[in-house]
């Protein structure tokens, strides 16, 4: 669909859309909502939350308003669906934004999310593509959400992998995001569904680039290595590598290392290009947050692979 006033639809598969309503505002909307990937219902609604608005903060704006996307069986206590909303609702709270209300469903299983609204300026609006050469490549959270969340499920994890899973899970991206605001970003995207090869694909086939990845860089959750040793990794893990046949690159990389490269991640951090000079700075900003951020890897022109990792 065309519209003189659409910033960013569908063409490069980005977080959000984003629609321009005047000279100083246009408007993200995202949603985004999933079964649990936890027991505890508040957490639940936590992890939900954070990931739903994570679009807006990776399209560079501020959330504002948020509804709730519920879908219920009516075999459970309503308590729980209590408790799930409580959470989503105090991570709204807390980026700043307000639930105004939602949607229900009754549905064999629960699922829960938020359909977001934000704002950004029309000319600080971030894409998922516009890495330049010579730029490096920042992550802001560790990697293997989805291979601990197969070991929970599995009952398998340890307590300190589900703590480290969760602390991930829901720290807002806010925080990175309000950092790397005060500085020139040339690319961003959040590291969700598709993994870091998938999100990372994005941006080197958007950007017309190859994005070279260090594999000691990566930061990831210490018991993912374990876990994917065991098998225990997600079936999202074998579709993201299909789906990528061909695109990448890799060099002397552990089959471990490799799930975790593919892995499917839940509520993931900003994944982002700048200049070194920049990245220098946000680097020593971003120790200070409470969850490790890293330099993965570099731009380089496009060659034969869309990413390269070594």
């Amino acid at each position: 669909m065309e519209d003189d006033n659409l910033i960013v639809g569908i063409e490069t598969s980005d977080d959000a859309a984003v629609y321009k309503l005047s000279e100083d505002i246009a408007t993200i909307q995202t949603l985004d909502f999933f079964t649990p990937v936890v027991d505890d219902p508040y957490t639940f609604g936590q992890i939900a939350a954070t990931n739903s608005l994570s679009d807006v903060y990776a399209m560079g704006g501020k959330p504002v308003v948020a509804l709730n996307i519920v879908c219920f069986p009516n075999c459970l206590s309503i308590d729980i669906l209590g408790e799930i909303l409580k959470g989503g609702a105090d991570k709204v709270l807390e980026s700043g934004a307000v639930v105004v209300g939602g949607h229900s469903v009754q549905d064999d299983e629960p699922k829960y999310g938020l359909s977001v609204t934000g704002v950004v300026h029309p000319n600080k609006v971030l894409k998922n593509c516009g890495c330049k050469e010579g730029e490096v490549i920042i992550l802001t959270k560790p990697l293997g959400t989805g291979i601990i969340n197969t070991a929970i499920k599995g009952e398998i994890a340890s307590e300190s992998a589900y703590n480290e899973a969760v602390k991930i899970m829901t720290t807002l991206n806010k925080y990175a995001a309000e950092i790397i605001s005060e500085h020139s970003i040339s690319a961003c995207t959040d590291v969700t569904g598709f993994g870091l090869m998938g999100h990372g694909y994005e941006m080197a086939s958007g950007s017309k680039v190859t994005l070279k990845l260090y594999k000691d860089k990566i930061p990831y959750i210490g018991e993912a290595k374990e876990y994917a040793d065991m098998g225990l990794v997600p079936a999202g893990s074998y579709s993201n590598r299909e789906h990528l046949n061909g695109k990448y690159q890799l060099n002397n990389v552990d089959s471990w290392m490799e799930d975790i490269l593919f892995d499917p991640q839940t509520s993931g951090g900003l994944l982002f290009s700048c200049s070194k000079e920049d990245g220098k700075i946000i680097m020593d900003k971003l120790q200070k947050l409470s969850v490790s951020s890293a330099i993965i890897g570099e731009v380089l022109p496009m060659g034969d692979k869309y990413i390269i990792v070594e």
